[in-house]
């Protein structure tokens, strides 16, 4: 993750909660998701159910890895900066943009779309059998 993250202001995810490349691997209120300009306590509640969904969805289907596809993450990413840049948060000096720390790229981490544009989203992901992951069972692989 160190690795792939080394250029900060790059970082990219799946919904703030997985990426590509790591397996099984999901984070609760990471970037690109609303997190720090949210309710933290709310956004945690809504990850941590949402990923207990998705593993019992896994149990259910005899899924034994899943992992966000690439392009997922990149729609992802492309999307949050979008919304990023036509607000003003990108275009302050602040601890937001990595500002106070002098030589980090800059760039903008959090989802501006909103909570509940964003719990919506991770919905629609879920009802659609986890769309943008990918999955491997002991049996076949199944991709969404």
């Amino acid at each position: 993750m160190k690795e792939k993250w080394a250029g900060g202001a790059q970082t990219r995810t799946y919904l703030g909660i997985a990426n590509a490349g790591f397996p099984n691997m999901f984070m609760i209120t990471g970037p690109e998701s609303p997190s720090v300009l949210s309710n933290m306590p709310v956004s945690i509640e809504q990850h941590v159910e949402w990923i207990a969904d998705c593993i019992e969805y896994m149990r259910s289907q005899g899924v034994e890895t899943i992992e966000a596809k690439v392009e997922a993450e990149e729609a992802w990413s492309k999307h949050c900066r979008e919304v990023a840049e036509s607000t003003l948060f990108t275009k302050t000096d602040s601890w937001y943009t990595g500002a106070n720390i002098p030589g980090k790229p800059r760039g903008f981490l959090i989802y501006l779309g909103g909570v509940g544009a964003y719990r919506q989203r991770c919905t629609e992901i879920a009802a659609n059998g986890y769309e943008g992951f990918s999955f491997i069972s002991s049996s076949k692989t199944a991709s969404r």
